[in-house]
């Protein structure tokens, strides 16, 4: 298992696939994933060098204070993973909370990145998104059994439609353990406490931070169905970066998977700009 530890002493799991002298991509997943979000999309990325990273907290990396569970925190380990791979920089492939992380990366240390795609986020997050959110964060399933969770998340993801057969079972495979009691989520519960208390703050302007990627090669990927990522933000998106590559995935809500055609067409694009 390939660990670091980041300047904290929390040791922390990644994954380096891919040839060496490829163009790294450093992929970071959703608030309470991991780096198998990106297995749907690994395989159209084998030119690359596919980095990823398991946040403090979440699948196999340790749990830490959750104080720490934070943006800024979980900034300074992606790049301090690029100082443990001694890469100068890299792209980022930032799903959801990923996305944010990329965002502040380059406003805090643009340097490091040699480029930016987005997946289902932008510098307004939609309310409705977190409540979503809100709802099951650091709370285990109450289905019992992987299968019975596979066919709930059949029925209750919203704005999903045509899913690939066999696709929620590998999702809640990815997510959840299973054991004589049920289910259990495979990341630190009290997330949801460092969840919950940025509520309590008031909403940073995040368009600073988007504007920050200036240069950089960018790309962004919408759910049509998404809740998380309005029409209108995208569209001042694309006004502010009339260069940026862009797709809206149908029948998809917050997140698509990324091994949609849509999504892999505006991939492969962002990845043949980077340096």
């Amino acid at each position: 298992m390939a660990v670091f530890t980041a300047s904290d002493g929390v040791r922390l799991h990644y994954t380096d696939e891919g040839p060496r002298d490829g163009k790294p991509v450093l992929c970071l997943a959703g608030l309470t994933r991991n780096g198998t979000d990106f297995d749907y999309v690994a395989p159209y990325l084998a030119d690359v060098r596919l980095i990823r990273m398991d946040y403090r907290g979440r699948g196999r990396s340790d749990w830490a204070d959750p104080a720490t569970y934070q943006i800024p925190v979980e900034a300074r380990d992606a790049l301090d993973l690029l100082d443990h791979l001694g890469l100068a920089r890299a792209a980022v492939l930032g799903t959801s909370r990923g996305g944010l992380i990329a965002m502040l990366l380059a406003a805090m240390a643009k340097g490091r990145l040699a480029g930016v795609c987005l997946n289902d986020i932008g510098p307004v997050i939609e309310p409705g998104g977190l409540a979503a959110i809100e709802a099951f964060i650091g709370l285990n399933p109450g289905e019992k059994t992987l299968e019975e969770a596979a066919a709930g998340r059949a029925k209750i993801m919203a704005g999903f439609e045509g899913v690939p057969e066999g696709r929620w079972a590998e999702e809640v495979q990815k997510h959840y353990v299973e054991g004589p009691e049920g289910l259990s989520i495979n990341y630190d519960p009290t997330l949801r406490e460092a969840f919950l208390a940025s509520f309590g703050e008031p909403v940073p302007d995040l368009w600073p931070v988007f504007d920050a990627m200036e240069g950089l090669p960018l790309a962004l990927i919408r759910g049509a169905n998404s809740d998380l990522l309005s029409p209108g933000t995208v569209a001042e998106m694309r006004r502010r970066r009339p260069d940026m590559g862009y797709a809206e995935v149908p029948d998809r809500g917050h997140v698509p998977f990324l091994d949609e055609p849509e999504a892999v067409r505006v991939i492969r694009e962002w990845v043949e700009r980077l340096p």
